[in-house]
């Protein structure tokens, strides 16, 4: 008898994965078997939960690669789907918090995921 998972599916909001292709290879590989993690309703190693989005809804994926840090932030928090809501190379050489900009956008694309969530829009 094999062990046969059902994936929670994954939808890509704004341009999350136009912008995770144009991650170096290793990176993508990193940060796509993180979702399949995922998926299967786990969690990386890789991962932390993003403050400021009340509770553990958001989770930060994190790879650094040749001095640069890059990171991809997703949700579960509807329906069993694994939304994606953002991928960035983070710029800043210090402290490590995410940029202000990258939260807003974030924030703006967790409620577009609520949306579609709730089948207002496709």
């Amino acid at each position: 008898m094999t062990d046969q998972r059902i994936l929670k599916p994954v939808v890509w909001i704004g341009s999350s994965r136009k912008d995770l292709r144009g991650f170096p290879e290793e990176v993508r590989d990193h940060i796509g078997y993180a979702l399949y993690v995922a998926q299967q309703g786990g969690r990386h190693r890789d991962t932390k939960t993003l403050r400021g989005f009340g509770g553990s809804g958001v989770v930060e994926i994190i790879k650094d690669h040749r001095g640069d840090t890059f990171r991809g932030v997703y949700t579960v928090k509807f329906q069993g789907i694994v939304f994606v809501l953002h991928a960035f190379q983070k710029k800043s050489k210090t402290g490590r918090e995410t940029p202000q900009r990258d939260l807003e956008l974030i924030k703006q694309r967790l409620g577009e995921a609520e949306r579609v969530a709730r089948g207002e829009i496709s």
